[in-house]
């Protein structure tokens, strides 16, 4: 269903052609790699079940889906998709470990203490309950992640085990967005060192492990970290990983397009001012619209003034901007000189003809949170 015509005060219309046409994207960047592609925080706040649906009749070579919690993986597994799903964060605990490997669920291993768990748990599981599990090395994010010695370990101990169909080798990048800079030259002491454990495991399990490093900034301008499987996350729903680009400058199209409507229009004088705080003046006669979204649904608070929208009208589309502090069920944006606009009109707030990305620059912050943030006041709609 579009978006044009429906009467809801906000809204969002997510495109999920266009999260497939971003899908196969990623395939083209790596076409000798398996995709894991991450649909953790309800898929960047663009709905799990449906997009995991959606990329399950992506007819793409698809390893697994990727989650960050438990609760998201069990949801996930329950969707019966025929994806295999992989838990990012692993487990906490013996009984998290229990319900994963209960419910062929994988997992990563990224700290000692999961290690030591999950030896004790395989000696209870017969050779027929194959599990995949990725091991995670930390070369230089230093969030989660092993000592390449605790990784040499790990598929010293497990290589062999009757149980275990498969270990990955893993790892992230702190700066794959930075191709240029200092971020550069860390990336290529990442790639360098997790090379570098990938031979000595090599060495040890006598067969060269399957790996995984790039994410979204590392899969456009890294191919070199592509190896067997690769795990983009913005990219699919069209957002950039790098700073001054836009997914449409990367050949990426919008997902999710967030609307509203125009609910009132004002005649304001040269030194009225704006909504709370008065954070904008009219320096001059002003024609005001009154727009019913704000933050309770999603819209950033920290919106500055000057913050683009876009008015759809049926055979054009206004470009124009946010006055005045975002409050909790509205915004107001600037109809100045503005023709035909009525009350009624449908406001994109981001995604088709507007990029999220440039939308988070006047806010602060990045196009994932923007997603991610956009509240269950707003209906979602399919398509």
């Amino acid at each position: 269903m579009s978006g044009a015509r429906h009467p809801l005060r906000a809204w969002a219309q997510i495109n999920l052609s266009a999260l497939q046409s971003n899908l196969a994207r990623v395939q083209r960047l790596c076409p000798d790699s398996t995709i894991v592609p991450v649909i953790k925080s309800d898929a960047y706040g663009h709905g799990m079940n449906e997009i995991a649906r959606a990329i399950a009749g992506a007819n793409i070579d698809i390893t697994c889906c990727a989650v960050a919690s438990l609760d998201e993986a069990l949801a996930l597994k329950q969707l019966n998709t025929g994806m295999r799903v992989l838990l990012l964060a692993g487990f906490a605990n013996g009984d998290e470990l229990k319900t994963l490997l209960n419910n062929g669920i994988d997992f990563v291993v990224q700290a000692r203490y999961q290690l030591s768990e999950l030896v004790k748990a395989l000696d209870d599981l017969t050779p027929t309950d194959k599990i995949r599990i990725w091991v995670k090395l930390d070369t230089g994010m230093h969030r989660l992640g092993l000592t390449q010695a605790d990784c040499l370990e790990v598929f010293q101990k497990l290589h062999d085990h009757p149980a275990i169909e498969k270990l990955i080798l893993m790892s992230h990048l702190a700066c794959a967005d930075d191709t240029e800079g200092p971020g550069a030259e860390m990336t290529r002491g990442q790639i360098e060192q997790f090379n570098k454990a990938l031979l000595e495991i090599a060495g040890l399990i006598n067969a060269v492990p399957q790996a995984s490093l790039a994410a979204s900034a590392g899969i456009i301008t890294w191919p070199e970290t592509h190896y067997q499987t690769v795990r983009p996350g913005i990219m699919l729903y069209g957002g950039s990983p790098f700073a001054g680009k836009t997914g449409n400058d990367l050949g990426l199209q919008a997902v999710m397009t967030l609307y509203s409507r125009l609910i009132a229009v004002k005649d304001l004088a040269a030194g009225d001012s704006i909504g709370y705080g008065a954070t904008f003046t009219c320096d001059t006669k002003t024609q005001v619209g009154v727009v019913s979204i704000g933050y309770g649904d999603g819209y950033p608070r920290s919106a500055r003034n000057g913050t683009p929208v876009l008015i759809r009208k049926k055979d054009r589309v206004i470009r124009t901007r946010m006055i005045g502090r975002v409050s909790m069920d509205m915004i107001t944006i600037d109809l100045t000189d503005l023709e035909e606009v009525d009350v009624g009109d449908e406001i994109i707030l981001w995604g088709d003809g507007l990029a999220a990305d440039e939308v988070a620059d006047y806010c602060d912050t990045l196009s994932y949170e923007l997603f991610c943030r956009v509240t269950d006041r707003v209906e979602f709609i399919y398509g």
